[in-house]
């Protein structure tokens, strides 16, 4: 065999497992958008999707006197919004948060979830603003894998009845406001 015709073996040893990669990594994003029906996931059903929310009965961050309980989104439109002070995607989402409460549109309730330090979610709310009616401590996800959360943040619109509506799944952005929760939130205040 020549030299040109070992370098050219050589290379093409190296080339095989690229393309396997590249064939695998295809049916991989195929059976991924063929399981989502196409949609991206922050728009995956939930199971949970025009039922009651699941009793939870959850403490109060420090700093708080009361904690946040399924019984507290009866009677009212509602946002529920899982947080944590670890969540970078939170971060992003806040400020959005933060002009909701201040224009009064809906009452947010949050569920600090996860945090390993007790201390963590209430300095992260009083450095960048608290925009939540109640929130509920919720280190070890009983509330979380109650309203089957997959990750941080998540949000879901709950009608007075205390009925799941609709889930988002990453942070509310002002398009994804306007779009859809905003419509939604108004739709089912007029049909109380």
């Amino acid at each position: 065999m020549s030299g040109q015709q070992e370098s050219a073996m050589n290379r093409f040893v190296y080339i095989i497992p690229l393309l396997v990669l590249l064939v695998v990594g295809g049916f991989s994003v195929a059976q991924l958008a063929n399981v989502s029906g196409g949609k991206s996931v922050d728009v995956l059903p939930s199971v949970l999707i025009n039922r009651e929310v699941p009793p939870f009965d959850l403490p109060p961050i420090k700093g708080r006197e009361r904690g946040f309980s399924s019984e507290d989104l009866l009677g009212q439109v509602s946002i529920v919004n899982l947080f944590g002070s670890w969540c970078v995607a939170c971060m992003a989402e806040h400020p959005f948060l933060m002009r909701i409460k201040e224009q009064n549109l809906v009452p947010i309730y949050g569920l600090d979830w996860r945090e390993k330090d007790r201390d963590a979610g209430p300095r992260w709310l009083a450095k960048h603003g608290d925009p939540y009616t109640l929130i509920g401590d919720d280190p070890d996800s009983k509330a979380a894998i109650a309203f089957g959360v997959t990750g941080a943040p998540e949000s879901f619109i709950v009608d007075q009845k205390g009925v799941i509506r609709y889930k988002q799944i990453g942070p509310i952005t002002p398009e994804k406001w306007e779009e859809t929760l905003w419509p939604l939130i108004q739709k089912l205040r007029e049909e109380s």
